[in-house]
């Protein structure tokens, strides 16, 4: 068992840069309690505390505020519209093909998954803030602990030797906060570490963005601690690889160059970190997901905690959303009986690939008995199958700790993502090896007790598009591989309520970007609305 990277109360050692934060994040006001604003030079008199403002940068991917759940410290930005795992989950997953929220009425989820989004959509205010936060909560830890900084507090050697790497973990945070901004909206305030504070921050573009990822992540791969050996919860070289290889398979998408080598080259790297697939599919979905076998394949999680860490992200959205309003199945996952009463379906589309052979499969958690395939009116929660992919149940039989707020860690990245991407990059040219990427995907229909073995000639593109809904449904995945594959927009592929259509409609190009923020542009004018809004 790995030892948890705490971050509960971590979050509030981000007030020490409120002062520092207008550079990078000028749409945001920071509002802090008076008692949690600490002057960094009182905060850092404790050697204690590198670490702990190192978790909350961290703590920005999990929580929202440091007063419970309902709390935000995002000014005039709802908790949740704005926690990072849940805003992701809604911009990769609802807009696309797997998922319907019955709850119309909650700001933004309506536009979402219709795909009729406008520039004032709070939960895009909120991905688009939310992630510039953790590029300001990064900036301003690396301004703390410059060498200059660290002589003049007279820092130990202890600590002293543990910066480089705390460093290279603020600065792969921050690169993953750009490679998000890069995918969804294709624009970003871009500041670092070197930028003077209150300056009106420059826009990167994709190939800027791009360009920036790339060079920092080979930068700090020296400084990062090997992969599997961090506690848990913290970044290593593993997560620096596969936020390579996402964008060198995503590379024609944001540069408009084939990187399909360089892909392969990164999956093999990750794979040779010592990552092994779950004893079982559903473990990684579980509230021991951070102790049971999961802990091989998870390569980074977004942390959940239902005593610590409350809060309305992605794993306690749907875990209670998946109990359905007829089944009540909430006592078998974990929550309330009811959970939040049907909030969640699957489309029709995603439904139909556990067909056949994918019937018995282990990642078939859907249940339909006495539902409709079809939805043809969303706030019907009886219509429409359900799933039960994630649970608050422990693999010994135990539950969370709460029957709201779940235990289960939200797998960012996961083994068996990289499996996937090995053999598609290797499809498309990127080399490696047939027989390698034949093995792997055959290694994840094992997992799944499917005795369907793949073979050679049915190892296609389609294949593992179809395989990537299978394997990685509800990670927040879905939009940028169906872009990925030209299916999302456009009318070559349609699903349910696509573009507001109850079978789907094309939709125009250029909703494979979305729009700036109305908020954002108008604090910086250096951003221009992206084509289309």
């Amino acid at each position: 068992m790995k030892t948890r990277f705490k971050i509960h109360k971590a979050l509030g050692f981000i007030f020490l840069c409120v002062v520092t934060l207008t550079a990078c994040t000028d749409d945001l006001d920071i509002t802090p309690n008076d008692d949690q604003t600490t002057l960094s030079n009182d905060l850092y008199a404790n050697e204690g505390a590198y670490k702990q403002v190192l978790a909350g940068i961290y703590a920005n991917l999990a929580l929202t505020g440091t007063d419970g759940p309902e709390s935000s410290n995002l000014d005039g930005i709802d908790a949740g519209t704005s926690q990072f795992g849940r805003v992701l989950l809604y911009t990769q997953t609802l807009a696309a093909d797997q998922m319907i929220w019955s709850y119309e009425n909650d700001p933004g989820t309506r536009e979402i998954q219709r795909n009729i989004w406008t520039a004032q959509n709070p939960l895009l205010l909120g991905m688009f803030s939310r992630a510039h936060l953790s590029v300001a909560l990064a900036n301003d830890f690396l301004r703390e602990t410059t060498d200059a900084k660290l002589d003049s507090r007279n820092v130990s050697t202890a600590v002293r030797n543990q910066i480089p790497a705390y460093r290279a973990e603020a600065r792969l945070m921050r690169a993953m906060a750009y490679y998000y901004l890069m995918d969804l909206f294709g624009q970003a305030n871009f500041t670092t570490e070197n930028d003077a504070l209150n300056t009106q921050p420059i826009a990167y573009g994709r190939t800027e963005l791009f360009n920036f990822i790339e060079s920092e992540l080979l930068a700090i791969e020296a400084d990062l601690v090997d992969a599997k050996q961090n506690e848990y919860g913290r970044a290593d070289k593993a997560v620096a690889y596969m936020l390579l290889a996402k964008i060198y398979l995503n590379a024609e998408v944001y540069v408009n160059e084939n990187r399909y080598n360089d892909c392969v080259t990164y999956c093999e790297k990750v794979i040779s970190g010592g990552f092994t697939l779950a004893t079982n599919y559903l473990h990684n979905f579980m509230a021991d997901n951070n102790s049971n076998s999961a802990v091989n394949e998870i390569i980074f999680p977004i942390i959940s905690d239902g005593l610590t860490t409350q809060n309305y992200g992605p794993t306690t959205v749907m875990v209670n959303g998946s109990v359905g309003s007829i089944e009540q199945n909430g006592a078998e996952v974990g929550v309330t009986e009811g959970g939040w009463g049907g909030a969640l379906r699957v489309r029709k589309q995603f439904a139909q690939l556990f067909e056949g052979p994918f019937a018995d499969d282990d990642r078939n958690t859907i249940i339909s008995e006495g539902r409709s395939i079809d939805i043809n009116d969303i706030s019907d929660r009886d219509s429409g199958y359900i799933i039960q992919k994630y649970s608050n149940a422990t693999t010994t039989g135990s539950f969370g700790i709460d029957l709201t707020f779940v235990d289960t860690d939200f797998p960012l990245f996961r083994l068996a993502d990289v499996y996937l991407m090995y053999a598609e990059a290797h499809l498309r040219g990127g080399g490696g090896s047939a027989s390698t990427a034949l093995d792997y995907l055959n290694a994840l229909r094992i997992r799944a007790n499917n005795p369907a073995v793949l073979t050679a000639g049915e190892m296609t593109l389609d294949y593992i598009l179809d395989e990537r809904a299978r394997e990685l449904h509800w990670e927040a995945h879905r939009r940028q591989d169906l872009i990925r594959y030209g299916r999302f927009t456009g009318g070559n592929y349609n699903w349910a309520w696509k573009g507001n259509g109850s079978n789907g409609i094309s939709l125009a190009s250029h909703l494979n970007l979305y729009p700036i923020p109305t908020a954002s542009l108008a604090s910086n004018p250096n951003l221009t609305q992206n084509p289309g809004y």
